[in-house]
């Protein structure tokens, strides 16, 4: 039986799990990663991602997709396995763990590193994800896309203390920031939301929902890009056009941790609790990197320096063991 359990088990693609990977795998542990399946997002949320121009190494950027696929075959160089394959039931209760994937196999490991990621809250109308996808004006990330839109109309979607982060960061390239939110009053805190107020770029709409995305060909590509949103005023009805070229999601982002509670320690938000200073969970064996721990940075280069932890801790959790 022993040689059917795996040392480590690895669930989720993106930049934490396929860095957990690369160095279990130089470890000479051969993890085996389950990067799931449409729509748990393989490769995590920069699959969404046209350009990234904000990781170290990249001094021309590069595609999302890209250098997803560039950490997955550093990981593979080192005898990283691939399963494409969603993970769908767990137990913890005991070692090894068992893991079930969605085609009902099971797989026993001493060790689990999990790095589901996190998803963004969008608003769930016609042409959104495309637009994400496509970088054509829909984003999520400020801090990753900001300085796209220079000199250009840009709206926030929002109304809490990361709506107002998003919107005054975004002043730095923007010609103006529209904040968009559904009420009068605000989630944010008294101080952000003043600054925000005070601030000359941002604009304000309040009792207003985005009802639609309005875009026009590129006139270079051809491609759809986003060119403005169709508001509607929840007290009244009444729909107005908004021009814009980007539009920007602050609404919140949802940890993909169904699979895990009632058996981790989660927080109020869902987000896995991991003791400071380590990947380390509730449970012995079990670790956690990436967005799915991380409610504050939730950047590619903070993720992948997570999963570097929760590799070398699981090394020395298995040295420690005897494994």
């Amino acid at each position: 039986m022993a040689n059917d359990v795996e040392q480590v088990a690895i669930i989720g693609s993106g930049p934490a799990g396929w860095t957990a990977a690369l160095y279990t795998a130089r470890a000479t542990l051969r993890p085996v990663v389950f990067t799931g399946i449409a729509p748990h997002l393989p490769g995590g949320q920069l699959m969404l991602t046209s350009d990234v121009e904000n990781y170290p190494g990249f001094p021309e950027g590069i595609l999302g997709p890209e250098i997803m696929q560039r950490f997955q075959r550093q990981a593979e160089r080192f005898g990283a396995r691939t399963r494409q394959r969603s993970i769908t039931a767990v137990d913890l209760s005991r070692r090894p763990f068992r893991l079930v994937d969605g085609e009902g196999a099971e797989v026993l490991a001493r060790t689990l590193i999990i790095a589901t990621g996190a998803s963004a809250r969008l608003l769930g109308i016609a042409k959104e994800k495309e637009l994400m996808a496509a970088g054509a004006g829909v984003s999520a990330c400020a801090t990753c896309d900001g300085a796209f839109y220079k000199d250009v109309d840009v709206a926030v979607v929002g109304g809490g203390d990361s709506a107002m982060e998003e919107a005054l960061f975004l002043t730095r390239f923007a010609k103006t920031v529209t904040v968009v939110h559904r009420r009068e009053q605000f989630r944010a805190r008294r101080l952000m939301l003043e600054r925000a107020r005070q601030h000359p770029k941002i604009r304000w709409r309040d009792n207003q929902v985005v009802e639609e995305l309005i875009t026009q060909p590129h006139a270079h590509t051809g491609r759809d890009e986003l060119a403005g949103v169709m508001l509607r005023n929840t007290q009244t009805g009444e729909r107005t056009r908004l021009d814009c070229t980007g539009l920007f999601m602050a609404i919140g982002h949802q940890p993909n941790t169904l699979l895990f509670q009632g058996k981790l320690d989660l927080d109020e938000q869902g987000y896995i609790r991991t003791r400071p200073g380590t990947a380390r969970t509730n449970i012995q064996g079990v670790f956690a990197c990436g967005d799915v721990q991380d409610r504050v940075y939730r950047q590619a280069i903070t993720a992948a320096g997570s999963g570097c932890m929760a590799a070398i801790d699981v090394e020395r959790s298995l040295e420690q063991e005897g494994h």
